[in-house]
């Protein structure tokens, strides 16, 4: 399939990439268990220092998954308008995260504070490749973060 209007040039796929990441609430995240057997969630997120910070149960996949391996895909925006993030992540209790993080985290999601809640963990995830693209005519370019650093 192919669209009629010109693509988009890396730097503005790189703005809309950052507006996401400011604006969007979900994001599916996907992991896989130490035997390869893959898992895919919805999560709210916020766009926090450069990383994007969810929760979730200490005992779900996401959560037991990211343990061993501490990577992950992340996907927003929808099938014509793809960003498509490789991100290492980390587990950090409510206690330890920084109050700064928790108060922008209940901040965008209602009020939704974990901090004192033990069956909850945060999860950060640091992007190290990203790709964004929405129609065919953007496939070449699709590539705007490579081993942590942005290309434009």
């Amino acid at each position: 399939m192919t669209n009629r209007e010109p693509a988009r040039s890396r730097e503005q796929r790189k703005q809309d990439v950052l507006d996401h990441l400011e604006k969007d609430t979900d994001a599916w995240v996907s992991t896989a268990s130490a035997d390869g057997v893959p898992t895919l969630v919805p999560l709210s997120f916020v766009w926090d220092r450069g990383t994007l910070l969810m929760a979730t149960r200490r005992a779900n996949p996401t959560a037991v998954n990211l343990a061993p391996a501490g990577q992950a895909r992340i996907a927003l925006g929808p099938t014509r308008d793809v960003v498509l993030i490789k991100a290492t992540a980390e587990l950090i209790e409510g206690a330890d995260l920084p109050a700064e993080s928790a108060d922008a985290f209940a901040a965008k999601l209602n009020g939704w504070d974990l901090r004192g809640r033990s069956a909850w963990v945060y999860l950060r995830f640091t992007p190290y490749a990203v790709k964004a693209w929405r129609e065919v005519n953007e496939l070449a370019d699709r590539e705007l973060m490579a081993e942590g650093r942005w290309l434009e």
